[in-house]
């Protein structure tokens, strides 16, 4: 088993390619509906003549669907404002054009984690389209455990307020960021614990730390709650001392969080 390269810090990953994934994806799809009316053509006018001309139509709409749905979130992404349905697109995306995009991505030759940073970001941006705003205690900032340094003697899981703030990793920031927006921070040993953290305290919004994995794969999962990715760096290898750059977080909660006079809006 080849071991993973340590991961420096990197600039942010970009939309770009999820969407291009999707545009390729999307004519995929609407040549296989095609060939799906365009083959058994000749045998459907045999029942009856106006039966192609019929299953044509269905297949016009169906491929209308399609191109309009990848328009909207290529608007969506670009414009970062809601138009319309953004919350259904995110299902599509998440529950069926992803893995379909993944395989695609690998005929292509594409690693899987570009794909899955790009994946992220789209997210983030459809979730950051809703211009909610949440209260502070119905956000929740979930971590990694490896966020913290291996040999350190104080383990924050489950209360990161136990921090020493020696400044050594990132806690201490991220103990500064929960102080500042007053939300609660939870450091998670894996996906069972953080599933349960978020059924015990039933955010509004999550705001996960992790790797290309784990993010994307909480993020399917948590559907339909809110979920905004930050990608970790990883200097000395996977779930190990990793490191998070606590602007990013600092930047994501600031355009959600909910003003003392501002109305709140569902997510």
């Amino acid at each position: 088993m080849t071991a993973e390269k340590p991961v420096a810090a990197s600039a942010p990953p970009r939309k770009r390619l999820f969407i291009t994934l999707m545009g390729v994806t999307c004519l995929i799809v609407v040549a296989v509906i095609f060939l799906a009316w365009w083959i058994p053509n000749r045998g459907l006018a045999n029942i009856h003549p106006g039966l192609p001309h019929v299953v044509g139509t269905i297949m016009v709409v169906l491929s209308g669907a399609a191109i309009l749905g990848t328009a909207l979130l290529v608007l969506t992404t670009a414009l970062g404002k809601d138009i319309f349905l953004t919350r259904f697109m995110r299902l599509v995306v998440i529950k069926f054009l992803l893995p379909v995009i993944e395989f695609v991505g690998r005929v292509f030759g594409l690693d899987k984690d570009r794909i899955r940073q790009s994946f992220i970001a789209m997210n983030n941006s459809l979730v950051i389209s809703q211009r909610m705003r949440i209260k502070p205690d119905r956000i929740l900032v979930l971590l990694p455990h490896c966020i913290q340094l291996s040999d350190c003697e104080i383990k924050v899981t489950g209360n990161i307020h136990k921090c020493v703030q020696c400044g050594r990793c990132s806690i201490r920031g991220l103990v500064d960021i929960g102080r500042k927006y007053s939300v609660d921070i939870s450091v998670a040993t894996g996906g069972t614990l953080a599933r349960k953290v978020i059924v015990e305290k039933r955010p509004k919004l999550v705001l996960a730390v992790a790797c290309e994995r784990d993010l994307t794969s909480g993020i399917k999962d948590c559907y339909p709650l809110p979920v905004i990715g930050i990608l970790n760096e990883r200097p000395f290898g996977p779930c190990f001392n990793t490191v998070v750059d606590v602007s990013k977080i600092d930047e994501a909660l600031s355009q959600i969080i909910q003003g003392d006079d501002e109305p709140q809006a569902s997510p």
